[in-house]
């Protein structure tokens, strides 16, 4: 049975259609990224796969649930993080928090004590139990806010910008739990954010959403190959070297003075990279070598054009 099924759903405010015959499926297990930009509907259908906004016609189970109708149901079988709201009580200590919510769950309390002792341990916040939760740092609010929509083992974990203002670190430390967490309890995730480095680390499947429609539904590498975005490999050669404008299947980018580093691109359904370098260390010595991967950024940015959103 799948974790999340929406059929032609439509949610329609006064003078917006925010979400248009959508239709999609996630299985369990699935990590899923649901991006678009600003205003494209990802929020909206998060409200109503949660049971918070009621569909204006169209289908939606949640765990095989109606989230309207069975909402308190589906609140026990998923958890959800709201970047901009909290579930934590603001000015009681944070292991407070963590005991009313395994309270809300009506989980056994040695059950919610050892849930909540190996969540502590594994985002690293046995320091910040005894504080308020309105003293804690962003970073330490947003590894609680994971916790706390954790604490009753969810199947699944719902994360709408879960990440946003984070430092470089705070984001490294919530995306290795992540990890961690759905390789050991294989938790469904289904993630909304702008920050495409957690998309990249967290997700093997990417829905792309724009005007409530869904313009995409397939992995990263089929999501660049549907806009012709290429990957680029860079290599740094032994000598000076002229121009490497004549390897197969590739086009220079960029060369630097002397052409001792130099930048091709390459499309993957036409070679690899591991067909580049062997042309190229035929004929040069190479020294080094790195592949970039397309800018995810800047493929979203071209289905938008694509589809005539500015």
């Amino acid at each position: 049975m799948s974790i999340i099924v929406t059929r032609d759903l439509v949610r329609d405010f006064k003078k917006t259609r925010a979400v248009d015959r959508m239709t999609f499926s996630v299985e369990p297990g699935e990590s899923v990224g649901y991006i678009g930009a600003n205003g494209a509907g990802k929020s909206t259908t998060i409200k109503m796969l949660t049971g918070i906004l009621k569909p204006t016609a169209g289908h939606v189970r949640t765990c095989g649930l109606d989230p309207m109708r069975q909402r308190i149901d589906v609140a026990r079988r998923v958890g959800v993080v709201f970047g901009q709201r909290s579930q934590l009580w603001w000015d009681l200590p944070l292991r407070e928090s963590f005991t009313i919510l395994g309270a809300i769950h009506r989980l056994d309390e040695a059950v919610a004590r050892a849930r909540t002792d190996v969540l502590v341990e594994q985002l690293e916040m046995g320091p910040q139990l005894g504080i308020p939760v309105r003293s804690l740092s962003l970073g330490q609010r947003m590894r609680a806010e994971i916790a706390a929509a954790l604490i009753h083992s969810p199947e699944l974990l719902i994360l709408d910008e879960p990440t946003i203002g984070l430092d470089v670190l705070s984001k490294q430390r919530l995306r290795e739990f992540l990890v961690a967490e759905r390789r050991e309890r294989g938790t469904t995730l289904l993630l909304t954010t702008h920050d495409m480095g957690d998309i990249e680390r967290l997700c093997e499947r990417v829905l792309v959403v724009d005007h409530g429609r869904l313009a995409f539904d397939g992995t990263l590498p089929g999501l660049a190959a549907t806009v012709g975005a290429q990957r680029i490999v860079v290599i740094d050669l032994a000598a000076p070297t002229p121009d490497l404008v004549d390897v197969p299947g590739t086009r220079l980018v960029e060369s630097e003075p002397d052409g001792l580093r130099q930048s091709l691109a390459f499309d993957s359904e036409v070679t690899t990279a591991a067909a580049v370098l062997a042309h190229i260390s035929a004929r040069h010595e190479v020294r080094d070598l790195a592949i970039e991967e397309p800018d995810i950024e800047d493929v979203v940015r071209r289905i938008y054009a694509a589809s005539g959103r500015t």
